[in-house]
């Protein structure tokens, strides 16, 4: 690529400068192509249209190049402008005192509520259900053992699921455990969003709504549970382990979430000015 200098005033000043100028005719070549090769997997018609677009680029851009490269004159600019403002001062963010929405929740509650609200939830749960096998004359081994029913034989009948298995106990307790973990960090994270009603959420709307959710899929998990179970001491059960547990994680105490800080501050930025300084550090946390 050549340069050429130009005087056009005759007084030994560089007026112009010859550069090769600007043409459209290699981005026209790669839109071509693209349509040419595009209409492998779509149509003939595209082909066609690509390989026209592709002819025409490329004859344009010969003709920029050959026989003589095309050229145009830029003017030059001896003196290059400084950047001023005509503003005195720089206005600055005031970062730590921005106002901001508030997302809900403003507070949550550890993760230590939901264990606890689960752990207490199961016991709940665990006593309705036995109190269920003592009025229904089937025993306190017959709920216990219905958890576990789907490692019993489909042909069982209710004596021998009634009576005490310690295989089926061992199976139970860490279903039945990690079942109502689950459960309770999931209202950890649920009853905040309606903290003036935890018993109304956690108590009823949350155990329908598991227990709907359960009986449309329990023939699939569990066919043998699913023939024996009696759903209204299910429901009870769930209403049951959800009254306790929110009861239990309401009482826990909550904790503030970051959004009251800045966002230069969630984010992770550390600069001076950032926080106010007169402010106690105990709203920070």
């Amino acid at each position: 690529m050549a340069v050429e200098l130009v005087n056009q005033s005759g007084e030994g000043k560089v007026d112009t400068v010859q550069m090769p100028a600007s043409t459209p005719w290699p981005i026209v070549l790669a839109f071509g192509i693209t349509l040419l090769f595009a209409g492998l997997v779509t149509s003939e018609a595209v082909s066609v249209l690509g390989a026209g677009v592709a002819i025409s680029g490329a004859v344009g851009w010969f003709r920029d190049v050959l026989p003589h490269e095309r050229h145009e004159s830029v003017q030059v600019v001896t003196h290059v402008p400084g950047v001023t403002t005509t503003r005195r001062e720089v206005a600055r963010i005031e970062v730590a005192h921005e106002l901001r929405r508030a997302w809900l929740p403003v507070e949550i509650y550890p993760i230590s509520a939901g264990i606890k609200g689960g752990l207490a939830g199961s016991v709940a749960m665990a006593l309705v259900a036995m109190l269920f096998g003592v009025l229904s004359h089937t025993g306190i081994w017959y709920p216990i053992n219905l958890l576990a029913a789907g490692f019993f034989p489909a042909t069982a009948n209710t004596a021998e699921i009634a009576a005490f298995h310690l295989r089926a106990l061992l199976i139970a307790i860490p279903i039945h455990l990690i079942t109502s973990l689950l459960v309770g960090l999931l209202y950890g994270a649920m009853l905040p969003m309606l903290p003036r009603r935890p018993v109304l959420l956690g108590g009823f709307i949350a155990p329908i709504l598991w227990s709907g959710l359960i009986h449309s899929i329990l023939g699939i998990v569990n066919p043998v549970l699913n023939q024996r179970i009696d759903w209204l001491w299910f429901v009870a059960s769930q209403v049951g382990f959800g009254i306790v547990a929110g009861l239990v994680v309401s009482r826990q105490e909550r904790i503030r979430t970051l959004q009251h800080l800045p966002l230069a501050l969630r984010s992770g930025m550390e600069a001076s000015g950032m926080r106010d300084e007169n402010r106690r550090e105990d709203e920070w946390r």
